[in-house]
Order: C-alpha cells, then sequence, then structure tokens
C-alpha cells in the first residue's frame, strides 16, 4: 500500500507541471509576453517547458527523483518569488502559496527518495 500511495503522491505532485507545460506549449505568445511582462526574458520559456516535462517525469518514474525534486523545489521557489508576489491579489497570493507550498512537497521527496516502485530504486539483495 505505501509503493501506491508513493507513485499516487509523485503522480500528483507532478501532474500540475505536465499540464503547465502543455499550456505554455500551446499559449506560447501569450506565455512569452507574461513573462516579459515581469521583466524576464520571454526565451526563457523554452528552458521552462523542458524543465516542466522532463523533471516531473523523472520524478514520477522514479529515475534520479531525488535530484529532480530538487531542481523543482528551486524552481517552484523562484518562479514563486519572481511572479507571484503581488499580495493584493488574491490570485497571486494563492499562486505564491501554491508554489511554496509544492517546493515543501519537492524537498520531502528529496529527503526521503521513493519507495520500491522507482526505476532506480536498489535492489536488495539476501547474503547467504
Amino acid at each position: 500500500m505505501i509503493n501506491v500511495l508513493d507513485l499516487i503522491g509523485r503522480i500528483l505532485i507532478s501532474a500540475l507541471f505536465l499540464i503547465s507545460a502543455i499550456n505554455k506549449i500551446f499559449n506560447l505568445e501569450d506565455s512569452m509576453s507574461w513573462m516579459e511582462g515581469f521583466g524576464v526574458t520571454g526565451f526563457l520559456i523554452f528552458p521552462a517547458i523542458a524543465i516542466e516535462i522532463i523533471l516531473p517525469v523523472l520524478v514520477i518514474v522514479g529515475f534520479q527523483a531525488r535530484v529532480a525534486a530538487g531542481i523543482l523545489a528551486i524552481f517552484c521557489l523562484t518562479t514563486a518569488f519572481l511572479f507571484h508576489l503581488d499580495f493584493s491579489s488574491q490570485t497571486q497570493l494563492i499562486s505564491f502559496l501554491k508554489n511554496i507550498g509544492l517546493a515543501g512537497g519537492f524537498l520531502f521527496i528529496v529527503t526521503n527518495g521513493t519507495k520500491d516502485w522507482a526505476v532506480d530504486k536498489e535492489k536488495k539483495y539476501v547474503r547467504l
């Protein structure tokens, strides 16, 4: 049961990024303009999309999940402080807190790793 919950947790925490990347791809010009409105070069949308696709997949399948989760935690904190500091807007406050919460979830993966259902799970050998 622990393995199932671990996998479901990794899927749920990663799903947001996959959906966000797809949204950015289909609304590329709007996403670039939005970023530029905060003084960030629009070209950085391409590495952001790559991060939002590749790293969540690594977390889900459990390959280098601690490294991927660590980078995603930094990504979440960075985006929270770059794009969501207008606390006069309820939407921005919620987005800020969401990113902080996601960073906490990813730090939990960094600290504890994944359970048995992971690609790079160490094999347990019995010494005879």
